[in-house]
């Protein structure tokens, strides 16, 4: 009983002493001031954002073998060469916000999973599925914007094919501790041609075509963009480390 009268005399102390604040400025934070970050113009990058891609050389990329990416350079885009692999981001990241455009090819091929298919891989392991959903039917967790076998979108946003769309992705990595156990997984919220599709969602684990999602231990991976044999196209790649 003491205990809880303790408690209370506690709770009311506490109250009191902000019921007196009179002064406005007791409350205000000065400290630690927030660094300045140059918004960037049209569809510039902010100041200090890391350029992955703007059109002019894919030196920020290469393969699972560590030889030059061997997808197409031209008017400022990088297309998917069929069969030549996937590619990946020379830098490792984990927690991130990361802009980047893709086209599903104007000529259309193919349907559900045979239009337009590429994926997104963060840290190599998470996927955000590209396809071509646009009048194109296929399995909800598998259409853009979905978290592969995961995550249905909350919507389809998809523009027709052969024009470009933009995600813009807020990541946080998972967290394993000491023993590799998973204590915190990874959340991700995307806008695709900025409408909200993902919001907050949490990711289970690696993306698997078949089966169940993994956990494995890992630190800051590079960010992958999958080869599936369409001639899907990028630019305007941007990332800011979290």
């Amino acid at each position: 009983m003491l205990r809880y009268t303790l408690l209370i005399l506690f709770c009311i102390t506490i109250a009191k002493s902000f019921a007196q604040i009179t002064d406005p400025k007791a409350t205000e934070v000065w400290e630690p001031e927030p660094r300045i970050v140059k918004p960037g113009v049209g569809t510039a990058p902010p100041s200090d954002a890391i350029v992955l891609f703007d059109g002019k050389n894919m030196d920020e990329w290469t393969t699972d073998d560590g030889s030059a990416a061997k997808w197409k350079l031209e008017d400022g885009a990088m297309t998917v060469v069929p069969r030549a692999g996937g590619i990946k981001t020379k830098r490792s990241f984990g927690s991130a916000q990361l802009h980047i455009e893709y086209r599903a090819p104007s000529v259309v091929k193919g349907e559900g999973q045979g239009r337009g298919n590429s994926g997104i891989f963060l840290q190599s392991k998470y996927e955000l599925q590209v396809l071509d959903s646009y009048n194109n039917r296929t399995y909800s967790n598998g259409q853009v914007g979905s978290i592969y076998k995961q995550h249905i979108p909350l919507v389809n946003a998809a523009r027709p094919p052969g024009e470009w769309q933009t995600y813009d992705i807020i990541y946080t990595a998972p967290q394993f501790n000491a023993d590799g156990m998973l204590v915190a997984p990874a959340r991700i919220t995307v806008l695709h041609n900025g409408v909200l599709i993902q919001n907050n969602t949490e990711i289970k684990g690696t993306t698997e075509y078949i089966g169940l999602p993994k956990n494995s231990a890992h630190d800051k991976l590079p960010l992958m963009l999958q080869d599936h044999g369409d001639l899907v196209s990028y630019r305007n790649i941007w990332i800011r480390e979290l």
